[in-house]
């Protein structure tokens, strides 16, 4: 059996209890859970191969912390989410974008999730190449009339207007205006003298060493099918040009932890993601992020049904995922993002809940698996108790 470390409040035993779980049945190889309510934490648990002082790269959970980024300039006034884009990033006007809103940026209308023009690693990681990619790249179909999810061009496409209103990198921007006052372990772009924390990632067909491997024919065999190199969905989870999944050690590759992608390489843990959402619906330790009423906005629903890219139906607020038959979070009004292969974080307005999980083993899928919905459910179970 796996040792279980951290703390759970009175009450919330089951979460500890299905934590476990995920060890015994699911294969869990490194993960933590943290659960705020009412911004005090009440679970913050890990096991496996973290532990209190790991870190782990989060995917797209990162697009929650960019999205935070948006909504705190808007917040100040600084950035009208209904604007143009071009009033912020006049390049970006080329090839009939002179139209699109900052706000079909964030909720996946603008159709930009590719890059056609081909990029070298080096050009992903410089942050200027793929911005002027975007700029003047021809949308795939008409902005505003679909929605398709923008893996990866969303954090250079929000980025890059977080950078021209603030003149900081998003990275940058997040470090001092959001994780600094709330004392997040959270990094868009990590220090090297950080690097040493990190659990590398275990893909879905990948055992770690000394490990057998588990077959999963049937998926593969879908996957190769359905998920080819030239599909829309591909294109858009390995843009640009499939850099970061062929470089020499994928994801694992320091250089890529050090850059700022803002879509995907956020790096962080289970405590410091369940804070930041914690910090959207009230005071944590004397800080609340944004307003009531600037959360309101950003849950506002602004895109629902079937996905262009990822095909099955989502629900999309203003740079967040919200709950649907595909990702059930906590409740209905719950908001917040998952990330490829099973991180998640989200808040839920109507309990006070925030939550953060993050682990090292892969599993296939862009909205949460069963080891999240586990320890979901747990936590719901304990509420209802209270």
């Amino acid at each position: 059996m796996t040792e279980i470390g951290g703390y759970v409040a009175g009450g919330f035993e089951p979460v500890r209890d299905a934590f476990s779980r995920n060890f015994d049945r699911d294969g869990e190889i490194g993960a933590s859970v943290c659960v705020h309510v009412g911004g005090r934490p009440v679970v913050d648990l890990w096991g496996g191969e973290h532990d209190e002082r790991t870190l782990q790269l989060v995917f797209s959970t990162t697009k929650a912390a960019t999205a935070v980024c948006a909504h705190l300039l808007a917040q100040r006034g600084l950035l009208d989410l209904d604007a143009p884009v071009v009033e912020y990033w006049p390049e970006f006007g080329a090839a009939g974008k002179e139209s699109i809103p900052v706000r079909w940026l964030l909720c996946h209308k603008a159709g930009l999730p590719v890059i056609d023009r081909e990029l070298s690693l080096a050009e992903a990681l410089a942050w200027d190449p793929v911005v002027e990619a975007l700029a003047a790249q021809r949308p795939l179909w008409p902005p505003g009339t679909q929605h398709g999810y923008h893996a990866m061009t969303f954090g250079w496409l929000v980025g890059e207007v977080v950078r021209r209103v603030s003149g900081r990198s998003p990275g940058t921007f997040f470090a001092e205006e959001v994780a600094a006052p709330l004392g997040l372990e959270f990094w868009i772009g990590l220090p090297e003298q950080e690097h040493h924390r990190v659990v590398p990632l275990v893909q879905p067909f990948e055992a770690p060493e000394g490990r057998p491997a588990e077959a999963h024919p049937e998926l593969a065999k879908m996957i190769d099918e359905f998920l080819g190199p030239d599909s829309l969905t591909m294109r858009a989870l390995n843009a640009p040009s499939s850099v970061f999944v062929n470089a020499e050690r994928g994801w694992n590759t320091p250089a890529i932890w050090s850059a700022e992608v803002p879509a995907a390489n956020g790096i962080t843990n289970a405590r410091s993601l369940s804070k930041l959402y914690a910090s959207l619906l009230g005071e944590v330790e004397g800080i609340r992020l944004l307003s009531a009423e600037t959360v309101d906005c950003a849950r506002t629903c602004q895109a629902d049904g079937p996905d262009k890219v990822i095909v099955f139906p989502m629900r999309w607020g203003s740079g967040f995922m919200l709950a649907s038959s595909t990702i059930g979070l906590l409740g209905p009004g719950s908001f917040g993002h998952a990330g490829f292969g099973g991180s998640l974080g989200f808040a839920d307005p109507e309990s006070g809940v925030a939550f953060g999980y993050v682990m090292s083993k892969l599993q296939f899928g862009v909205a949460g698996d069963r080891r999240s919905f586990r320890l979901i459910r747990a936590v719901k179970e304990c509420l209802e108790a209270r």
